[in-house]
């Protein structure tokens, strides 16, 4: 077993700059040993490498704290306020619904959004959905979680988009007395 090459004997061949009282111990071979010869090196590589692990684990938690959780909105990002919950809060009627990739759709009669001291409640058609909703610079974010009724509605296609593109984080803007919230799911349009 000895006269088979180190590497056969399920150890590693390493030549280490500086080490030549260990080569020279070893007949002047480069330095072979296996893994319980590594382990020995505690006082030189084990600690580096516990230190470097855990400055490694105190950058990423770092990094990823800082980070922000909400996505910003150009227009945020710009240098504007924002919106406030005084702003929005009251009843907004839906004028239109817009998904991504379609053409915009005029809203049926009875479907209303009504923001009150964190509470968001809205009227689709002949259900109602309830749940909290915040505002935060230009995202304006309902739910995590809405609570709706599931009647039978004549507009049930229209009501599943709506409380879909209504739940979640959207970009909020306002203008005059319209509101619109946008998102990846698509464009809520409201007026007063």
């Amino acid at each position: 077993m000895q006269n088979r090459p180190a590497h056969a004997r399920g150890q590693v061949r390493v030549t280490c700059p500086g080490e030549a009282t260990r080569a020279a111990r070893r007949d002047d071979d480069p330095i072979v040993f296996g893994m319980a010869d590594l382990l020995r090196w505690d006082g030189y590589v084990m600690p580096f490498l516990r230190i470097a692990s855990a400055l490694l684990l105190v950058a990423v938690t770092v990094a990823c704290s800082a980070s922000s959780s909400t996505p910003t909105s150009p227009t945020a990002s710009a240098g504007s306020s924002g919106l406030t919950a005084s702003q929005v809060s009251g009843t907004w009627t839906l004028v239109s619904l817009q998904l991504e990739g379609q053409a915009a759709q005029a809203a049926p009669p009875g479907y209303t959004l009504t923001l009150s001291d964190g509470q968001l409640s809205t009227r689709a058609d002949c259900n109602t959905c309830t749940g909290r909703y915040t505002v935060d610079g230009q995202t304006l974010t309902a739910g995590p979680v809405l609570a709706c009724t599931r009647a039978a509605c004549p507009t049930m296609a229209f009501e599943s988009a709506y409380t879909s593109a209504l739940g979640g984080e959207s970009t909020a803007t306002m203008s005059g007395n319209i509101l619109v919230l946008a998102s990846s799911r698509g464009v809520l349009r409201f007026g007063r």
